[in-house]
């Protein structure tokens, strides 16, 4: 998430979608030095109450204790740097942990003090500090205030500063009445004056939830994150008993091993390399998300949005751009194109709707015809568009030129005693089977047969957005089905849903009927995902497994929802469902490379510790390292390297490329299956190059 005082380092725009612009999702910078920057709350998280949330670490860090105490009572170098070497392995899984969660403390700094020192006005004229405010207060903000708490708009309008909260320089509109009430504590009104009545109890506002969230308070682990814990504790378990096992054998041989040399051997043997990345990936997966401006209000979501099977999107400001857009002009017999563009173009001057300045734009495009605004044609009344008329136009003398809705239109020509061509209304007709809208132009006067006449036909259309098929069919290949939500009737619903490439419509839809979809999706096994920005989203929104609520939304729509889009972009529904993705793939991938990682350090460490009571282990040393001590260390030394060479990895997360599950899991083995089989090799290999060279291990 973006402020206006500090950006942090992978802050990106939100994106934008088109051919030219999509890109892949991509994980946040990595900066070295941030490695320095989290080091002293690295050192604080090795304590062990810190630590016994993850098992295998905690197994860890004992070893490195006992080994510590072992190489005080005997000391060796050998004993000593393997002590060194299992703290560091430690240090380094905290290490990984504090970079992710200290990514976000400089976002958590800028929006406390986005409330520090804030007052609140209530209605009766007391004035409160903003702590002491309960839900249900009514509060007076002018100009130049702050907002001083969660709350909708009662009475009034004003422009209100987000920037602190989404980023956006641009001030946005906030009044009383319909989907854009909502007022965020920490923002500034600069203008006019509004009521506002607050909602959030003291402690649990947005921006609160927004700090606990950035600084990694109120992360929880994810139940996939807890099922992989419990797998890695029953693998730590199972070595272990494996490891206590040895030592007897050893005795019984003549050859017993060394404490140091077990515990080595264990460290070695366990999971460490996920079990050190597992916290770090889960929290780097909700920061891309913030990075993106959205607010994920639990690790639960981001992973469910990495599972989806289905996708609910508004047409209206997701798939299309939201206003229709003229594209063309289709003339009525007898008249040419150059006169209806000229009528469709001065009946359009005072037309101030989105759908009025597109014809403008079009005629001076296609035609050279210079748009000129109300006043300045000599003698011209204007006549603006009202929804009782459902017409706009413009009076030069005796002459009429109208423009508006077919119906409407054709009336007053009706009523002028004239006629329509049958051409005119099966044009009428065609445009409205493609899903469009037809605007008819018609004039009247001096000139005109019968009164008036009708000269042709608008084409507006609801214009979707460059590159929405493509992202659809990225999705496609996902394995994700999406379904166009919209209030259209269900013709234009289905002709704007096969241009997009959407796989499935919901037309004229209501609250009820986004509900029972829903559930209906669920009830058949599969994960949805919506967005919303209206009250009447919130019982979906609350339905759905990843509910994406709008940061202009109200309050009960936010609060329904498991995430909220601070830029208020419908499609960056298409995004949060990518990022979900990229955190399974990171942690499926690192888990790979862990296990794979493991299977080469046995080759490292076994037949060194056994080649003399069993030659034939002789035929798996494959390394030739120099000594058994130094093939111990060297594993060790590996063991903790390797953790600091993928913190990268795991806070930027595995590239996503939208693939089928057999893609992913062919890419798993081949990259990260056996890049963990070859790393150690030559790794340790390396290592013992160097770790000879110390006297007293080689």
């Amino acid at each position: 998430m973006t402020t206006d005082v500090e950006a942090p380092a992978g802050t990106e725009p939100a994106p934008v979608v088109g051919a030219a612009a999509r890109r892949r999702v991509a994980g946040g910078a990595f900066q070295p030095r941030a490695l320095w920057a989290a080091l002293p709350q690295a050192v604080r998280k090795l304590d062990p109450r810190d630590v016994a949330r993850t098992p295998v670490l905690l197994v860890v860090e004992v070893g490195a204790a006992v080994t510590t105490v072992l190489a005080v009572v005997d000391p060796s170098v050998f004993a000593a740097a393997i002590a060194l070497w299992l703290w560091a392995t430690v240090l380094f899984a905290t290490l990984a942990e504090a970079v992710a969660e200290g990514r976000g403390r400089a976002q958590a700094a800028t929006l406390r003090r986005a409330r520090e020192h804030t007052t609140a006005r209530r209605t009766t004229g007391e004035v409160v500090p903003a702590s002491e405010l309960r839900a249900g207060d009514l509060v007076v903000v002018e100009a130049g205030e702050t907002v001083p708490g969660d709350g909708d708009v009662v009475e009034g309008a004003a422009s209100v500063d987000e920037s602190a909260v989404t980023g956006e320089s641009a001030p946005v509109v906030r009044e009383s009445g319909g989907d854009r009430s909502a007022v965020t504590g920490g923002t500034r009104v600069l203008s006019d004056r509004i009521v506002v009545r607050v909602t959030a109890k003291p402690g649990e506002s947005f921006l609160d939830r927004m700090i606990g969230l950035v600084e990694g308070a109120s992360r929880q682990k994810t139940p996939n994150e807890v099922a992989l814990d419990i797998l890695l504790a029953a693998l730590t378990l199972v070595f272990l008993l494996a490891v206590v096992t040895l030592q007897p054998l050893a005795t019984w041989s003549g050859e017993p091993q060394a404490l140091v040399v077990l515990t080595a051997l264990l460290v070695c043997l366990i999971p460490t390399t996920i079990g050190a990345l597992l916290s770090a990936i889960g929290i780097a997966g909700m920061d891309r998300l913030v990075q993106r401006n959205v607010l994920a209000m639990s690790g639960r979501a981001v992973e469910a949005a990495g599972d989806v099977d289905v996708l609910l999107l508004d047409k209206t400001g997701t798939i299309t751009l939201g206003d229709r857009q003229a594209v063309e002009l289709l003339a009525a017999p007898g008249v040419g194109e150059e006169e209806l563009a000229d009528a469709a173009r001065l009946s359009s001057l005072a037309d101030e709707t989105p759908e009025g300045r597109s014809v403008v734009v079009l005629v001076e495009e296609r035609y050279g015809l210079r748009a000129t605004g109300p006043g300045v044609v000599d003698g011209a009344s204007f006549v603006p568009f009202t929804a009782q008329t459902r017409m706009s136009g413009v009076d030069l003398g005796d002459r009429q030129v109208r423009k508006g809705a077919a119906a409407a239109v054709l009336q007053w020509v009706r009523e002028a005693g004239g006629s329509t061509p049958t051409e005119v209304g099966g044009a009428v007709d065609r445009v409205a089977a493609a899903g469009g809208t037809p605007l008819v132009v018609a004039e009247a006067g001096p000139g005109t047969t019968a009164g008036a006449r009708v000269l042709g036909v608008v084409h507006l259309k609801d214009v979707v957005k460059p590159g929405m098929r493509e992202r659809f069919d990225e999705l496609r290949a996902m394995g994700i089905r999406t379904v166009m939500v919209t209030g259209d009737n269900p013709l234009t619903a289905r002709a704007i849903a096969a241009e997009a490439g959407v796989d499935d419509v919901l037309a004229e839809a209501t609250p009820e009927d986004k509900l029972a979809l829903i559930r209906a999706e669920q009830a058949g096994g599969r994960l949805v995902a919506m967005t919303g920005d209206g009250t009447n989203d919130a019982p979906a929104l609350a339905q759905a497994d990843v509910g994406v609520a709008m940061g202009t939304g109200t309050s009960a729509a936010k609060e329904a929802g498991n995430m909220v889009d601070l830029d208020s972009d419908p499609t960056k529904l298409i995004e949060v469902v990518e990022v979900g993705k990229q955190l399974l793939i990171t942690r499926g991938a690192l888990t790979t490379f862990s296990i794979a990682n493991d299977v080469a350090k046995y080759f490292a460490i076994v037949p060194a510790m056994f080649t003399g009571l069993f030659p034939q282990l002789e035929a798996l040393d494959v390394m030739r390292l120099a000594t058994p001590e130094s093939a111990i260390l060297s594993a060790v030394v590996f063991n903790a390297l390797v953790i600091v060479g993928l913190v990268p990895l795991a806070l930027r997360g595995v590239r996503y490329r939208p693939s089928s599950a057999e893609a992913l899991l062919r890419r798993n083995l081949l990259v990260y299956g056996l890049g963990g089989l070859v790393a150690p090799f030559a790794g340790i290999k390396l290592i013992d190059l160097l770790v000879r060279l110390v006297p007293g291990i080689g």
